[in-house]
């Protein structure tokens, strides 16, 4: 699979699975453990990573550091009513680390996968 993917560090790969794929529209393209899965959407690749199973993105660091679920950097993904996806998400039970903001670039707001992982969803300005 060449290309550009992003991963993410997750708790549960299988609540990851039922997030992204219920509420966001990916499509599970390769899950062969528990422990890992490859999702796709409009040629975007999300690998989702459990923290526990053997190696792989789960193993600490040489300076014993280990990787977890919940930074800031993030995937965006475009939507063209930012107010309607957020309140759909919300009814079914979301969570959101803030509420819409409006900058120069458009409206955004952080959606939190299961894990605390953010996902940025934007509405570009109408033109």
């Amino acid at each position: 699979m060449p290309g550009i993917s992003m991963r993410y560090i997750v708790d549960d790969v299988d609540a990851a699975l039922e997030f992204y794929t219920r509420h966001l529209g990916f499509t599970v393209a390769l899950h062969p453990a528990s422990s890992f899965a490859i999702l796709t959407r409009d040629g975007f690749r999300l690998l989702v990573s459990g923290m526990a199973g053997p190696g792989g993105a789960s193993q600490a660091m040489p300076d014993g550091r280990t990787p977890e679920p919940g930074g800031w950097n993030r995937m965006q993904i475009e939507v063209a009513d930012l107010a309607a996806e957020v309140a759909a998400l919300r009814q079914a039970g979301a969570r959101f680390r803030n509420e819409i903001v409006q900058g120069i670039g458009g409206k955004q707001i952080l959606l939190e996968d299961p894990a605390g992982n953010p996902i940025e969803l934007f509405e570009a300005p109408k033109r």
